[in-house]
């Protein structure tokens, strides 16, 4: 017999300065008998979620169902989460890897720091009735996305005063401080249900004998996930991932504030039989991946356009095979986790307005052993790869390896079409809140206008000398007033700032309009 002793740190307080802290939202299960951390207990206490009006039922608590957890380490997660658990079939005799637990595996392997964990419910099991699968599309979707079709089936408004009454990801808005959001469940969720795949032939009986017996011995690897293809979407599934994505969009955009919080997601895999498609005159092959996408409708309507939303989401392609990735369908995994750990190492080590394309991904994606479908980069503008990694976040392979080629958002055009711009103005937009939340009790006249400008100018400065911004001097950097406001402000209770920024990696502006007023704050920007 034998004791194991296992300390769990406390977990640091929110710091909305970070620029690194994602969240994942999706189904896993919780571990059965490992007991709530007490760190993790006085976590869920100080957030309003063991005592008060907000306080959950303890049977709630002890499964961590549809409650923020945050956490700084792999470990933490491994410990709490069985996210190696996901039946395969309904009757559970086989197990895999989910995709919440690919995701922040790999977040971490990849340079993540601190994560916050959503559990919306069970994973479903891999291989499921295809009625089935089907019947439950929109209610799995919901727990991730309660304003998913909205515009279909009434739905219960969001409360924002109201934590008790918020699901998934409208957990975010007690969360300011994350600035990345995940969703690894959403292409399974939106998939068609994988065909089963032929049992494979019974080994030979070996003759009989003495063998050695070892405890130590490793168990041998279940290969037979390798025969399972990984979720793929027909035209349906398309459409159900479009309007998600839409209804993420539009509560990062108008609940959460303009731009403070960004989606990181995944494109996901056709379900098509054939390698080309047919249509108006022209033939679209997979191998052109930016034609056909379009012509499956994955990169037009509510994805293609100039609006600012567009700047909320950065999409990943293709599916990556990692060496760690042997516990899922056919080895393969959305990219998303992978960018949003290069995202989040790129923030804490160079700033969050770098670029993680290029040389900084290469070193850092030495276990990508293979990707579908597997790209062929070519530095001709006018190649099929260079043109998609215009409008997505590509993976490809290069003589010396791997590395990510693009960091882009879906902003079709402006400064923020880059990721590390459209990241900037997130953080820049956060540190303009908490800096305005320090004020909006004050008397609104020049003393309080003139200390926000000094606490915003000291914000701006640290940018500046990070080298976020371009200009030898403050000066040529940002432009910043805060004065002037009419007798309507005034009266109405309004403080309004107007900022300028120019961005290090591009020649065009950025103008931020923060208002505060009636106890309340909100941004406003325009490119």
């Amino acid at each position: 017999m034998s004791l194991r002793f296992e300390l769990t740190p406390p977990t640091a307080p929110a710091d909305h300065r970070r620029a690194d802290i994602a969240c994942f939202i999706g189904h896993v299960a919780r571990r059965p008998g490992v007991p709530l951390p007490a760190a993790l207990r006085e976590q869920l206490a100080a957030a309003g979620w063991v005592h008060g009006v907000w306080a959950r039922p303890a049977a709630q608590l002890e499964t961590l169902d549809n409650l923020p957890v945050v956490l700084d380490g792999w470990d933490q997660f491994d410990t709490l989460f069985a996210w190696e658990g996901r039946p395969v079939e309904a009757d559970g005799r086989r197990r895999c890897a989910t995709y919440l637990g690919a995701a922040l595996r790999s977040f971490f392997a990849h340079g993540g720091r601190r994560a916050i964990v959503i559990r919306v419910g069970d994973p479903w099991p891999l291989l499921e009735d295809a009625a089935v699968r089907t019947a439950q599309r929109r209610p799995r979707l919901r727990r991730l996305l309660p304003d998913y079709a909205r515009l279909e089936a009434p739905i219960t408004p969001f409360a924002p005063g109201d934590p008790a009454t918020w699901q998934g990801i409208q957990h975010l808005y007690g969360r300011r401080e994350a600035s990345l959001v995940l969703l690894p469940d959403l292409a399974d969720a939106c998939a068609v249900a994988p065909p089963v795949p032929a049992p494979a032939p019974l080994p030979p009986v070996p003759p009989e004998g003495f063998t050695e017996c070892s405890v130590d011995e490793a168990p041998e690897p279940d290969t037979s996930l390798a025969d399972i293809p990984p979720p793929r979407l027909d035209q349906g599934g398309y459409a159900a991932w479009r309007v998600a994505i839409e209804a993420a969009r539009h509560f990062l955009d108008r609940q959460m504030g303009p731009r403070e919080t960004m989606l990181v997601t995944s494109l996901p895999l056709p379900h098509v039989t054939a390698s080309r498609i047919e249509g108006g005159g022209r033939v679209y092959a997979q191998a052109d991946t930016l034609a056909w996408l379009e012509r499956m409708g994955v990169l037009a309507g509510a994805l293609a356009g100039d609006r600012p939303a567009e700047a909320l989401v950065q999409l990943a392609w293709p599916w990556l095979a990692l060496r760690a990735g042997g516990d899922l369908p056919a080895g393969l995994e959305p990219p998303e986790g992978t960018l949003a750990g290069l995202i989040a190492a790129s923030a804490v080590e160079r700033g969050c307005h770098r670029s993680v394309a290029g040389e900084f991904s290469r070193p850092r994606l030495r276990d990508l052993v293979r990707a579908e479908p597997m790209p062929a980069w070519d530095l001709a503008e006018d190649a099929p790869d260079a043109r998609l990694a215009r409008r997505v976040c590509l993976f490809a392979p290069q003589p010396d390896g791997w590395a990510l080629q693009s960091d882009v958002t879906t902003l079709a055009a402006g400064a923020c079409r880059f990721g590390g711009a459209g990241r900037l103005l997130g953080n820049l937009l956060r540190a303009c809140r908490v800096a305005g939340e320090s004020v909006v009790f004050e008397p609104n006249g020049e003393r309080t206008w003139a200390q926000l400008a000094a606490t915003l100018n000291d914000v701006l400065f640290a940018y500046w000398r990070a080298g976020a911004f371009s200009g030898a001097s403050p000066a040529e950097a940002w432009s910043l007033r805060c004065d002037g406001m009419t007798r309507n402000d005034l009266d109405s209770g309004r403080l309004i700032v107007h900022l300028t920024v120019w961005p290090a990696m591009s020649i065009e502006r950025i103008t931020v309009v923060l208002t505060l007023g009636s106890g309340a704050d909100g941004l406003r920007e325009a490119a």
